[in-house]
């Protein structure tokens, strides 16, 4: 798609393409249930498609695949698949992803069509946006919440994430953080 094309993509056009970033850090849940950290490299990308038309409203998206390695391991260890939406009515950034290890997210907030930074959010038992998991991630690591905070820069796109996980026998919530700094290696 030519850069004229993506103006109506709002803060999402600055993200078209492939990006690469290894300095991840997974601040994660062990299998003894305490805490571990990987340090990963990542890769994503990122594909504008066609508007979308719900009746009046019209969203402008990427489609978009990530995947993470541990550093010094050749199998992924973390995919998603999803989209980034654009309200440009709304002034409203929207991420959907399905992680394949039984989790759906649907998380949202505002922005302007300028933005370089902006924040998502989804809650458990929320109607708009909202989490979803298999009935096992939902007894041993329930999400109760997740937060996205994005910096779109020129040519660099750092991001931090909170999972914030309900366990059994913890009294407090587990934050299961991920963060990054990926720099475009293809428009």
């Amino acid at each position: 798609m030519k850069e004229d094309q993506l103006s109506d993509f709002g803060p999402l056009a600055k993200l078209t393409g492939i990006w690469e970033g290894d300095k991840g850090r997974d601040d994660a849940p062990s299998d003894d249930r305490g805490e571990e950290v990987n340090l990963y490299h990542e890769r994503i990308v990122f594909e504008p498609m066609s508007p979308v038309d719900n009746h009046e409203q019209r969203l402008y998206g990427l489609r978009y695949a990530t995947t993470a390695w541990r550093i010094g391991e050749a199998d992924g260890f973390h995919e998603e698949r999803g989209y980034w939406l654009w309200d440009p009515q709304a002034q409203q950034v929207m991420r959907c992803f399905v992680v394949p290890r039984g989790i759906t997210v649907i998380a949202g907030g505002p922005a302007t069509a300028d933005a370089g930074q902006f924040s998502l959010a989804a809650d458990l038992g929320s109607r708009t946006f909202g989490i979803c998991s298999s009935p096992f991630l939902d007894r041993e690591f329930q999400t109760v919440r997740y937060e996205l905070k994005v910096t779109i820069g020129d040519g660099t796109f750092p991001y931090e994430e909170d999972t914030q996980l309900k366990m059994p026998g913890r009294p407090d919530l587990f934050h299961h953080r991920d963060r990054n700094t990926l720099r475009r290696v293809q428009t």
